[in-house]
């Protein structure tokens, strides 16, 4: 089982920026897609972004596309998620999550239920 750790939410005005690390332990992610999800409050968790560590494919959702890139350090075993141009509607709690590439279901990446490992999550709020 993947033990992973967010870091690196927090206050930002619109327009800044910040920079999400998801450090995994357990397991190697090299065979693994990672990906990022987001819940606000009221909300439904949502999906934002993943990459394929095997090939470094990577996949957006529409909101954040053009505004966030996702980056993997697999010697760190470490999944980043570089934030820019935020707005308030960013703000919600930012979760990593991790499911091997072979029983992973592209089609369906933005659904909850696909991935299986979860991190405890990071706060981001965007407001002025």
């Amino acid at each position: 089982q993947v033990q992973l750790v967010e870091s690196g939410g927090g206050l930002v005005q619109p327009g800044g920026s910040l920079r999400l690390s998801c450090a995994a332990s357990g397991v190697s992610l090299d065979y693994y897609y990672i990906g990022w999800f987001r819940q606000a409050p009221g909300k439904e968790r949502e999906g934002v972004s993943c990459i394929n560590n095997r090939d470094g494919s990577t996949y957006y959702a529409p909101s954040v596309k053009g505004r966030f890139t996702i980056t993997s350090d697999t010697a760190k075993n470490t999944v980043y998620l570089q934030m820019n141009n935020l707005k308030p509607e960013d703000t919600a709690i930012y979760y990593c999550t991790a499911e091997p590439a072979f029983t992973l279901t592209l089609s369906s990446w933005l659904e909850e239920y696909t991935w299986t490992d979860w991190g405890p999550g990071t706060q981001v709020t965007v407001s002025s």
